[in-house]
């Protein structure tokens, strides 16, 4: 796996993370044809969702191409993406911070990814975080997303 994280310094990280979290469910819902129309890469060129879950501090969002893992803290939102290439790595990060940034507008956010490590990560951990402390990936949140199209 390739990975990168990024420190998104806040003081109003569980309200993006949640901002984040439900808007990428809510385009989700709305279908492929809404996500063309916005840009949000339903023509093939983005990353498609799978799956969003997340709690007050936690999420993740899961794309068929990666995943993306989200920590609020007090002082900033740590977010730590994840695909199996470069490529894809990258699409996911590009997702993420034009997103992110658009929500955040007003207070100037600002995603600047950095490489996880040396090598490609592994195991439940998930890289550094801004302080140089292991990002672990969220354990089960409490409000969930499933994509319509995978729904019974």
């Amino acid at each position: 796996m390739y990975a990168s994280w990024a420190g998104v310094p806040t003081d109003r990280a569980v309200r993006y993370l949640a901002q984040l979290c439900k808007h990428t469910h809510q385009v989700n819902d709305l279908g492929p044809d809404h996500a063309n129309r916005s840009g949000h890469g339903g023509d093939g060129a983005g990353v498609r969702l799978q799956h969003v879950e997340w709690s007050d501090a936690e999420g993740v969002i899961q794309f068929v191409e990666g995943r993306c893992t989200l920590r609020a803290t007090s002082t900033a939102l740590v977010l730590h993406a994840e695909a199996d290439s470069p490529e894809r790595l990258r699409r996911i990060q590009s997702a993420i911070a034009l997103r992110l940034e658009g929500i955040g507008r007003r207070d100037r956010l600002a995603v600047v990814w950095e490489p996880a490590g040396a090598g490609p990560a592994t195991g439940r951990d998930a890289g550094p975080g801004p302080g140089g402390e292991a990002v672990r990936r969220p354990a089960l949140p409490r409000r969930t997303g499933v994509p319509r199209s995978e729904r019974s």
